[in-house]
C-alpha cells in the first residue's frame, strides 16, 4: 500500500513535535509541502515551528502555558485545557471552542446548582456547604467528581451518579449527613479517601458488578453501613485497600497480595475476618484498634506481622501464627487485653518491642526464654 498526501496528513497529525514533521519532509521528497496543507496546529507550536504552519486558520491551545500567536489567517480557537464554565462562555461569545469544562465554585454561585450540559468535570469544592441543597442530576457529560465537591451539603437525600463517571474525588461526599444510600455505577475506577466521612444516614451502598472493596479510607465515618457491592473493575480508591467502618464481617478475595499500612485501622464493628492465601503482608497499624475483632485467620503465606498491627484488639481472644512468620513487629500484640492463646513458633528471628506488652497471656509468654523481655515492656 502506498501513502497519499491525505494519508500521511492524518498520520502526521499524531507526531510528537516539529522535529517529527521536519524528519518526514526532509526523509521524503515526495511530501515536501505535508506542513503546509495543515489548516490547524496539530502541536502547540512556538516563534518557530508557527512559521512553518503557514496556513493554519483554526488554532489548537493544548496547554494553558502554550504560545498563542493571532496572526494569518487564524479566526477560531480550539481549547483543549481545563476551563470553567464562566471562561467557556467567554471564549464562546468569541466563536471559540472549549473541549474540557468544568462547573467550579464560583460558576455555581453566580449561575446556579443547576449543572449545564456542556461541562465535563465538576471542580473542588463546586457544590460546598450547599445546605438546603436536596437532590441533583449529574448530567452524561461529566467524567470527574472533584474534590469535597458535596461537602457539607447537609440536606443531600438522594443523587444520581451516571456511567459517564470515572473519578470520584477525596472528600466527595464528607458531611452529607441525609444522604441513606448510593449507587456507584462500574464505569467509576477511582474513589479518593475520605469520600464518604460523616455520611452518618447512609445505610445502604450498591456499587455495581460486585467484587470487592479493596481501598483504603473511604468510610472514615460513623454509619452503620448495611450493605454494600463493589464493581470488579474498581482499582483505585486512594491508591490502597479500603478501610471498611462498622462492618461484622469482611472477606478479602484472592487477588489482593497485599493489606497495606492502616487498612482496618479503627474499624471497632469489624468482628471476624478472612484473609486469603494470596497475601504476604500485614502492615504497620493494619488492624489497630478493631476492639470488636474476635478471631482472624492468617495464612501460611504471611511472612511478616507489620507493627501495631493488633495494637488494641482487646476482644480478640486466640491467634495461630504460622511457621512462615519470621518477624513480628513492634507492639504488634500491645494491649490485646482478651488473648488467652497464641503459639510463637520456632521461625520466629525477630520480635519487636513491646509487642506482647500488656497481652493476656503475658504471663505465660514470658515462660518462654526465646522471646525476649523488651517484648514485655511498653
Amino acid at each position: 500500500m502506498k501513502l497519499g498526501y491525505n494519508e500521511i496528513m492524518i498520520t502526521s497529525k499524531y507526531f510528537n513535535d516539529i522535529n517529527d514533521f521536519i524528519n518526514l519532509e526532509i526523509g521524503v521528497k515526495r511530501f515536501q509541502g505535508n506542513i503546509e496543507r495543515f489548516h490547524f496546529n496539530p502541536i502547540p507550536l512556538d516563534y518557530y515551528s508557527r512559521k512553518l504552519f503557514t496556513n493554519i486558520e483554526t488554532f489548537h491551545i493544548y496547554n494553558e502555558e502554550d504560545e498563542i500567536f493571532n496572526n494569518g489567517k487564524i479566526f477560531k480557537k480550539v481549547i483543549w485545557y481545563t476551563v470553567s464554565y464562566s471562561k467557556y462562555l467567554k471564549e464562546k461569545e468569541q466563536g471559540n471552542i472549549c473541549k474540557n469544562i468544568m462547573y467550579t465554585n464560583c460558576d455555581r454561585n453566580k449561575y446556579g446548582t443547576t449543572i449545564p450540559s456542556e461541562v465535563k468535570s465538576l471542580g473542588y469544592r463546586c457544590f460546598d456547604e450547599c445546605i438546603s441543597l436536596k437532590s441533583i442530576n449529574i448530567p452524561s457529560s461529566i467524567s470527574k467528581i472533584g474534590g469535597e465537591c458535596f461537602n457539607e451539603c447537609k440536606s443531600l437525600t438522594s443523587i444520581n451518579i451516571p456511567s459517564s463517571i470515572i473519578e470520584i474525588g477525596y472528600d466527595c461526599f464528607k458531611g452529607c449527613s441525609s444522604l441513606t444510600s448510593i449507587n456507584i455505577p462500574s464505569s467509576v475506577i477511582s474513589i479518593e479517601c475520605w469520600c464518604f466521612k460523616r455520611c452518618s444516614s447512609l445505610i445502604s451502598m450498591n456499587i455495581e458488578n460486585f467484587h470487592f472493596i479493596s481501598e483504603k479510607r473511604i468510610f472514615m465515618n460513623e454509619p452503620v453501613l448495611v450493605s454494600t457491592e463493589i464493581p470488579e473493575n474498581l482499582q483505585i480508591v486512594n491508591g490502597k485497600n479500603i478501610e471498611k467502618k462498622d462492618i461484622n464481617e469482611f472477606i478479602i478475595p484472592s487477588s489482593i497480595s497485599e493489606i497495606e499500612d492502616g487498612c482496618f485501622y479503627e474499624c471497632s464493628s469489624l468482628k471476624s475476618i478472612i484473609i486469603p492465601s494470596s497475601i504476604t503482608k500485614l502492615g504497620d497499624w493494619c488492624f489497630k484498634g478493631c476492639y470488636s475483632l474476635t478471631s482472624i485467620n492468617i495464612p501460611s503465606s504471611i511472612k511478616e506481622i507489620g507493627d501495631y498491627c493488633f495494637y488494641l484488639c482487646k476482644s480478640l481472644t486466640s491467634i495461630n501464627i504460622p511457621s512462615s512468620i519470621t518477624k513480628l513487629g513492634d507492639y504488634c500484640f500491645c494491649e490485646c487485653s482478651s488473648l488467652k492463646s497464641i503459639n510463637i513458633p520456632k521461625s520466629i528471628t525477630s520480635f519487636g518491642d513491646g509487642c506482647f506488652y500488656e497481652c493476656g497471656c503475658e504471663e505465660e509468654l514470658m515462660k518462654n526464654k526465646r522471646i525476649p523481655r523488651d517484648c514485655f515492656n511498653k
